[in-house]
């Protein structure tokens, strides 16, 4: 018949709380002046620490995010056409619970892609789940599921995640038939969702991304009622680190 000790090891373990059976023991042996209450209270909180750390970081992996930026990493010295400020209110995220958009417009290298990814990160160590993906990968997805007859499961599942990120409009052109589905999916996210989208073109040359003016323009409408809109003008970062790491040219004497 098991002890006390055995017991409370094993309650533990089918209770999953790892982190607490993995302590206990050593935790006690210099505790054991303290009130049981200071105890349990110390025990209980490693426990969820490590509980939450494990879900956070269960949530980058499944976010998709191509790679992981804080917006500590930005250079916004190198961008100056940025106002530091309106990041900073996008870093309490009202937005997400406000149902808004952000749209990050600029040419390639700018920083686009960091930022919005900044922005994600700071939503999942709120608990707010997040997906990333490519605007070519997306219409892709919503075009396969149309086929197999499943694009309202896809979308709702989109429909989980209270923020998405949409990268890199206008790299290529779309279809009718998917500029239909991106139709859809902005439409299924407006006012019940936030998306951050980023584009290379602004929104006058939405109409050839598109290959419809009329649907860029329900389009534009639903995605901009309710947004932020930052336009970065400013020299590429990958051209910057290629000037600064290249070597000076040698001038024939």
């Amino acid at each position: 018949m098991m002890d006390s000790y055995e017991r409370v090891h094993e309650y533990l373990s089918r209770l999953g709380m790892s982190t607490m059976e993995s302590i206990i023991d050593s935790y006690l042996e210099t505790s054991h002046d303290r009130p049981v209450m200071d105890i349990l209270d110390h025990l209980l909180s490693e426990e969820l620490k490590h509980k939450l750390s494990r879900k956070t970081e269960n949530m980058l992996n499944w976010s998709g995010f191509p790679f992981r930026k804080t917006v500590d990493d930005f250079d916004f010295s190198f961008q100056p056409s940025i106002d530091r400020s309106v990041i900073d209110d996008l870093m309490t995220l009202r937005y997400i619970h406000n149902t808004e958009n952000v749209v990050f417009l600029g040419p390639p290298g700018v920083g686009k892609t960091h930022l919005s990814i900044a922005l994600g990160m700071r939503a999942i160590m709120s608990d707010i789940p997040v997906y990333y993906t490519s605007a070519m990968k997306l219409v892709q997805t919503l075009k396969r599921d149309y086929d197999l007859k499943r694009l309202e499961y896809r979308i709702k599942t989109y429909s989980r995640f209270r923020l998405m990120i949409v990268d890199e409009i206008g790299y290529l052109p779309l279809t009718r038939e998917e500029s239909n589905l991106f139709f859809q999916f902005v439409s299924s996210r407006y006012e019940k969702r936030s998306t951050i989208y980023t584009s290379n073109k602004s929104f006058s040359e939405w109409g050839e991304i598109l290959g419809d003016a009329v649907m860029a323009s329900a389009v534009l409408d639903r995605i901009l009622h309710h947004c932020t809109v930052i336009n970065i003008k400013g020299e590429s970062y990958r051209l910057k680190d290629r000037k600064k790491n290249s070597l000076p040219t040698m001038r024939k004497e």
